[in-house]
């Protein structure tokens, strides 16, 4: 059996992304027959117990195992190199073309020059997982990207969500904008990191929206919404893969580029940094769904996430270990 250590964050600062995409990982790689534990840290807004509930056993400090998985944007090339004595393999997961010494470098991100933008960043003999044939998926969204349906220009059907914790509050932005107006159904979700969480609960009491707090069930949600309104990063890839129309928030430096390019490919629309968005920017924004061609996005969000084989980075990974 071989033993593989993730070493990951969540916080009220950091969000729950990295770890929420790890664990996808791990539960793959538990399939293949791996042991694999998670090295996180108890920051405020940790996502350890919500990882050991997973099944995982989490330590504090560095052990023997033969491959470790990076995914952290605190931790650079000189960490990684004094790692090295505790582990045959290093895996690298990024989404901002750092120099790192690792074996394997996975970045998902769709970005201009995904193809050669690591070339000089890494050792020549790493394995470089880059684009969305990489993307890291969980199940649900593989098995609701083939469930798909065709849907209509008929906007009724809402979801917000701006990741697991929502450090600059946008949800309770998104809810003021959505005081006067009216959807047939209204699905926001919230992480346990969400500081705000108890507040936005109450609100959607009042108004009967539907409130989910760290679930499970995400793609579901995706399925059957007509229009979300979101931030950049993974969940922004999970949304074009699953054919939902969206817009993204730039909530944090490294979605810049993503969510730009992704804006210029027309498979979402881009809202802009979080301070220049207000109520009114969201406001605006729910006014005029309507005019906006949601097939269009759809369509574009679709052929931009294609692959022919989900999470094909697992066969990488597997062959390292070999």
């Amino acid at each position: 059996m071989k033993n593989i250590i993730i070493r990951t964050d969540a916080s009220v600062v950091i969000g729950s992304g990295h770890v929420m995409r790890c664990l996808t990982i791990a539960h793959n790689l538990t399939r293949e027959g791996c042991n694999v534990r998670f090295w996180m840290e108890p920051h405020a807004g940790n996502l350890i117990n919500y990882v050991v509930r997973q099944g995982y056993e989490t330590i504090s400090k560095a052990e023997q195992a033969d491959l470790y998985i990076i995914d952290h944007y605190e931790i650079d090339m000189v960490w990684e190199q004094n790692i090295r004595p505790y582990t045959n393999n290093l895996m690298v997961i990024d989404d901002l073309a750092r120099a790192h010494d690792c074996d394997v470098l996975l970045d998902q991100n769709v970005v201009p020059n995904f193809k050669d933008r690591y070339d000089d960043l890494v050792p020549k003999h790493c394995i470089k997982l880059l684009g969305p044939k990489y993307l890291i998926m969980r199940e649900e969204f593989i098995e609701a990207r083939q469930q798909i349906e065709q849907r209509n220009q008929n906007i009724q059907r809402l979801l917000v969500f701006m990741g697991g914790t929502d450090p600059t509050n946008e949800t309770t932005k998104i809810l003021t904008a959505l005081e006067k107006l009216s959807f047939t159904h209204v699905d926001v979700v919230v992480g346990n990191g969400n500081v705000h969480k108890e507040k936005i609960e109450q609100i959607c009491h009042e108004r009967n929206y539907h409130y989910h707090c760290q679930i499970s069930y995400m793609a579901q949600l995706m399925q059957q919404a007509d229009f979300s309104i979101g931030a950049g990063g993974s969940s922004m890839w999970e949304r074009c893969y699953v054919g939902l129309p969206s817009s993204s928030t730039i909530v944090a430096d490294n979605q810049f580029i993503t969510t730009n390019y992704a804006n210029q490919l027309e498979a979402v629309i881009n809202l802009g940094w979080h301070e220049d968005v207000t109520v009114e920017t969201y406001k605006h924004l729910l006014n005029r769904l309507g005019d906006i061609d949601v097939r269009k996005i759809r369509k574009i969000g679709l052929q931009l996430t294609a692959t022919p084989e989900p999470n094909a980075w697992l066969s990488q990974i597997m062959e390292l270990l070999a």
